[in-house]
């Protein structure tokens, strides 16, 4: 965190998080470091489809189309966080936590997420292996590890 923390702040930038599976997990990771408020912007849990259409402008049809838990609607997701925000940079997840709620096509444990910085959107597909709390907790650690990365290069 004190990384992405001093990244940010040399950088003159904002964050903001868009999260469905973990349900504001990652939000509550930036902001457990004291002086957050000078690079964390905001965060929208947009748990249901709904949320995700009305607060970051996911085109329900998108959803409708691709499945909420897509590269498509965590790109759109983490594009929606930057429009609705004043932040610089977001980070976006939506997948299947457990431990019901998977398919075939798309298992427990399956996670899009994304990542706009410098003005470009970044996507990877994991499948994280153990219970609810293991795959949100491996999530959490991944897209802020990720974020870290993009925002060094």
């Amino acid at each position: 965190m004190f990384d992405i923390s001093q990244l940010l702040l040399a950088r003159g930038e904002m964050l903001a998080t868009a999260e469905s599976c973990t349900g504001g997990l990652i939000a509550a990771a930036c902001t457990d470091l004291a002086g957050s408020s000078q690079w964390f912007e905001r965060g929208f849990v947009t748990y249901s489809n709904a949320a995700k259409t009305e607060l970051l402008d996911v085109p329900a049809a998108l959803i409708d189309t691709h499945g909420a838990v897509s590269e498509p609607v965590a790109r759109a997701m983490a594009e929606g966080a930057l429009a609705r925000s004043a932040a610089q940079a977001s980070v976006a997840v939506t997948g299947v936590a457990g431990p019901t709620g998977g398919s075939a096509d798309k298992p427990v444990g399956t996670v899009w997420l994304a990542w706009c910085v410098d003005g470009r959107t970044h996507s990877a597909l994991h499948h994280f292996p153990g219970d609810r709390a293991a795959v949100r907790a491996a999530t959490v650690r991944l897209a802020l590890r990720q974020l870290a990365h993009l925002l060094r290069e």
